[in-house]
Order: structure tokens, then C-alpha cells, then sequence
């Protein structure tokens, strides 16, 4: 048994003297473990985010069996001078290898994560990319939200709240005698643009958002607590949106 393509790693830990159990989500293969020997030689390569080429081979496939992964792609520089793209970056890592079905490929969910990667260098993109995949995500896995039209009025214009029970969309004016009880819904997750000129407020409204029903409908149906890795990347949002207030 064995395969090979693109993966990005999503963890390592230590495994004996000098290898490492790595976790990764390949394009064609799905979340995937692997041994991967020679740990102290690779520290760099094995890095949350990256990109490598893998192959994996094992005589059963019920076995661990042996990793070896080549770098395509290393998605931590980018990420190091930027808070926020680290958050981030942790955050994918985290939700995907606690998310993301073992053995059972996805090419969507990797082909997105991989775009989101690829951008942390650019803050203009990857927050609304970063939205968009968690989005995506949801929708993969069987519990899409629908935000193009209005649940009570069928208008596809000025949509701006969500119902936390169903998931769909709802007007400005449908959902006003509501609003209290609605999640937000920003315009870039309602057909806007997907990032020029959004704020962190504007986000930050959108991992909530996303955020609800990850909680919601994903992690609690497994009696899951979501990664500590994502709180980590909603308060240092939070933290950029007060910065910009204060400004």
C-alpha cells in the first residue's frame, strides 16, 4: 500500500531518538500519519504549513507506515513577521487536523488551505481568504451555509444577518425585528469583494460567524472543543480591531 502527491504538513511530535510522527493533509490521500525518520535533520522542513511532496508506503494499510516528504513550499517566513499570519496559520493547521476525516480525501479543502498559505505574506488577502476556507470547510464536510438569498424574503440584495440555528442568510430589513439574535453577516461573505478595503471588524465578524457553526456543527457533534489555536488567531484579530479604533 502506498501513495504519493502534494501535502501540507499539519503536526510533528518526537517519536523515539530520531524520528517524528507527522500528520499531514495530502491533496489525494486526505489527513494522513507517517514516520518520518531522521526528525533532528528536519526540523525546518517538518513545519506546520508547509508544502512538500510525500510519499507514504506501509505493507497494510491499517499501518502507520513511513513518510518521506520533500519541501515544495516553506509557509513560515512569511508567517513569522506578521502576528496575525502566524495565528493563522496555526489556527488552519489546528482545525484541519482536528476537522478533517482521516484517510478520506478532500482536494477542495486542500487546494483552499494551500491558497490561504501561499498569500500569509500578503495581509490584503489572507484574512478574507482565511474566512473564506473556514467557510468552505464547513461546506465540505456536509453543513454548508446558505448566504445568497433571504430565508424570510428570497432578495438576493443587502443581505446582512445569519440565523445561528439554520445557517441561512437574512435582508437587512427581514432580519431587523431579529437582529439581536442573528449573526452578522459581512459583505464579503455576501458577494462583496473578497478583500480590497475590508476592516478587522469586518473579519473578525466573519470568524465569528464561521466560528459559530465550526462549534456548532462540527466540532460538538465529535464532543470536540475547538483548537486552542483558533482563539488564539479571534483575540489577536480582536486585538488588530482595537488597534484601528484607537488610530
Amino acid at each position: 500500500m502506498n501513495w504519493s502527491g502534494p501535502a501540507i504538513i499539519l503536526s510533528a511530535r518526537a517519536h523515539g531518538e530520531g524520528a517524528a510522527i507527522v500528520q499531514v493533509l495530502a491533496r489525494g490521500a486526505g489527513r494522513y500519519a507517517g514516520l518520518v525518520h531522521g526528525r533532528r535533520n528536519k526540523t525546518a522542513l517538518l513545519q506546520p504549513g508547509n508544502l512538500v511532496e510525500a510519499s507514504w508506503r506501509a505493507r497494510l494499510e491499517e499501518h502507520l507506515g513511513v513518510m518521506t516528504p520533500e519541501l515544495v513550499a516553506a509557509r513560515t517566513a512569511d508567517a513569522l513577521s506578521d502576528r496575525a499570519a502566524l495565528a493563522a496559520l496555526n489556527s488552519a493547521c489546528a482545525i484541519a487536523l482536528t476537522a478533517m476525516p482521516e484517510r478520506d480525501p478532500h482536494p477542495n479543502v486542500f487546494d483552499a488551505l494551500d491558497l490561504v498559505l501561499s498569500h500569509l505574506g500578503a495581509r490584503e488577502l489572507w484574512p478574507a481568504l482565511y474566512v473564506r476556507w473556514e467557510l468552505g470547510l464547513l461546506a465540505e464536510l456536509g453543513f454548508a451555509l446558505e448566504l445568497d438569498k433571504c430565508a424570510m424574503t428570497g432578495t438576493r440584495e443587502d443581505l446582512a444577518y445569519v440565523s445561528p440555528n439554520t445557517g441561512k442568510a437574512a435582508s437587512r430589513a427581514g432580519g431587523a425585528p431579529y437582529a439581536e439574535r442573528l449573526l452578522a453577516l459581512p459583505k464579503f461573505l455576501a458577494g462583496g469583494d473578497l478583500g480590497n478595503g475590508l476592516s478587522w471588524r469586518d473579519i473578525g465578524e466573519g470568524l465569528a460567524l464561521t466560528g459559530h457553526f465550526l462549534e456548532k456543527r462540527l466540532f460538538a457533534a465529535h464532543n470536540a472543543p475547538m483548537p486552542d489555536a483558533r482563539q488564539r488567531l479571534v483575540d489577536e484579530i480582536a486585538r488588530l480591531e482595537r488597534a484601528d479604533a484607537a488610530s
